[in-house]
């Protein structure tokens, strides 16, 4: 059973709908003293990296987040989901993450004439066989809405990439732990493939 965090930051119903889809049992919770009973959880998450932490401070959140990755059971961040899983982020001053991937989080910066926020769809480069992307054909467009993007310590980490003046980081798997910068929820078939994916996914930590 999958349970998607409720942390107050997310559009949790549109990741629940797309689950629903996949016939896959799934629940929303919003007591970290739920975690444990799963045995794979999604962090969704839209809006700043800083009041998203604070909030996963303040809730109980973080501790029960690091605790759940530290059991080997899989872990999927989206958007700023994928964000809250490193070290830090520099939204509205340098804020620690989750700490659970190694790297940083940062303005995207693109070249004339693309603007930040990045919205609409963008084609995923992958850079690694990984079984999350199983499936996929290659060379295939997510769905994205950011300003920030993620900056990996470990290159072995980056899934894939996109560029928008520039490239950027687009996914990332570590051990039992993945995130995704676009919204698979809202990526059509490409999007289910990569949810029906992790519903099957046993990693190898």
């Amino acid at each position: 059973m999958i349970a998607i965090v409720n942390y107050g930051v997310g559009n949790l119903a549109s990741v629940k709908n797309a689950l629903d889809r996949l016939d896959v049992e799934v629940e929303i919770i919003s007591s970290p003293d739920d975690l444990s009973k799963f045995q794979r959880v999604i962090l969704p998450g839209v809006g700043s990296f800083r009041l998203a932490m604070q909030t996963l401070h303040s809730l109980g959140w973080a501790q029960a987040l690091r605790a759940y990755a530290a059991t080997g059971r899989p872990l999927l961040g989206i958007c700023l989901g994928m964000q809250l899983l490193f070290d830090s982020g520099e939204e509205h001053g340098q804020t620690d993450g989750l700490g659970l991937i190694k790297g940083k989080v940062v303005r995207l910066t693109p070249a004339a004439p693309n603007k930040v926020p990045h919205v609409g769809w963008n084609n995923l480069v992958t850079q690694r066989d990984h079984p999350l992307f199983q499936g996929l054909k290659p060379n295939v467009d997510f769905y994205f809405v950011h300003s920030f993007h993620c900056v990996p310590a470990n290159a072995d980490d980056i899934l894939g990439i996109c560029d928008f003046g520039g490239e950027f980081v687009a996914a990332v798997a570590s051990r039992n732990i993945a995130g995704m910068q676009f919204h698979p929820e809202k990526s059509q078939p490409s999007g289910g493939k990569i949810l029906q994916n992790f519903v099957n996914w046993e990693p190898q930590c």
